[in-house]
């Protein structure tokens, strides 16, 4: 099932984590449980995060400073607010994607690369990175850019990341693919955080894997290997989800325990004055 233009190269940022986190185990990252589901997150800078972070780094012999993704405040509210009453300067370490960075460092530390340069994309392990993204995604990489965290971001279609990100998740047992993706699955909160949809989504539907990306990309590969890849050419996130979860139902997906998910209030002084929900042109997309 189709909608827009698919096969036209976007950049999927955050969505390709758990592609980038199966490279760091394979290269011999110390990951297991929250940790690895931590190295393929985008967390909201909670304690528990920051925690697991420090563990990540700590065990390969590193510290907070060793890490290269920009600093930032936490983005969950509650946690945001007490730092800034506590006076606290925004840190390296809550920044959402300092999981990832860590595992980056770790990988290095543990292959024996040189961790200093662990962004640059001639490096090695963006190099491993690059090539099993385009292996899995089943095309050539368009783009390599920089994301917002500092790290290479590639370009690829739609078509290829619903691919690539469905090759973890359909992996068999045993190896760094489907290590991630059960880890993922089973400690939700340590991939988003309280209230995220990616958590809510995956603590609501057992054996989901689900990972958005920056400006408006979305991909939820279920058990099954039915896998749906959105991307909202405006760069909102706000009806990626639903979107999501409308096609895993088309597929054959019970998407009931997220029905919670499927309509977005909008809302005027507070108060509910309308909603977003699956446009004709979506749901004609979904019958065909």
């Amino acid at each position: 099932m189709a909608l827009g233009a698919p096969d036209e190269p976007t950049m999927p940022r955050s969505a390709l984590k758990p592609l980038q986190a199966a490279v760091c185990l394979d290269a011999g990252a110390r990951l297991e449980g929250p940790l690895l589901a931590l190295a393929a997150a985008s967390h909201l800078g909670q304690d528990e995060h920051v925690a697991g972070v420090r563990e990540i780094l700590t065990q390969a012999g590193l510290t907070d400073a060793a890490l290269q993704c920009p600093p930032d405040m936490p983005g969950h509210a509650e946690t945001r607010r007490r730092l800034i009453r506590e006076g606290q300067e925004p840190s390296r370490i809550r920044m959402n994607c300092s999981g990832k960075h860590a595992a980056m460092l770790a990988a290095c530390v543990a292959a024996g690369w040189p961790p200093e340069t662990y962004r640059d994309p001639g490096h090695p392990l963006q190099q491993r990175i690059a090539t099993l993204i385009s292996e899995r995604a089943g095309e050539a990489l368009a783009h390599t850019g920089v994301d917002g965290c500092g790290a290479p971001a590639f370009a690829l279609s739609l078509t290829g990341l619903a691919r690539a990100v469905r090759s973890v998740v359909v992996a068999p047992r045993g190896g760094a693919d489907r290590a991630v993706a059960d880890a993922m699955r089973a400690y939700p909160f340590y991939v988003a955080g309280t209230g995220h949809v990616n958590t809510v989504v995956m603590e609501a539907m057992p054996g989901v894997l689900c990972k958005g990306g920056a400006e408006g990309v979305i991909v939820a590969a279920a058990a099954s290997g039915a896998t749906v890849a959105v991307k909202a050419i405006d760069g909102s996130a706000r009806a990626t989800t639903l979107i999501a979860l409308a096609a895993l139902r088309a597929l054959g997906e019970n998407t009931s325990a997220a029905a919670h998910l499927e309509t977005v209030p909008v809302l005027g002084a507070g108060e509910p004055v309308g909603a977003i929900s699956v446009s004709r042109a979506v749901r004609d997309a979904l019958g065909r």
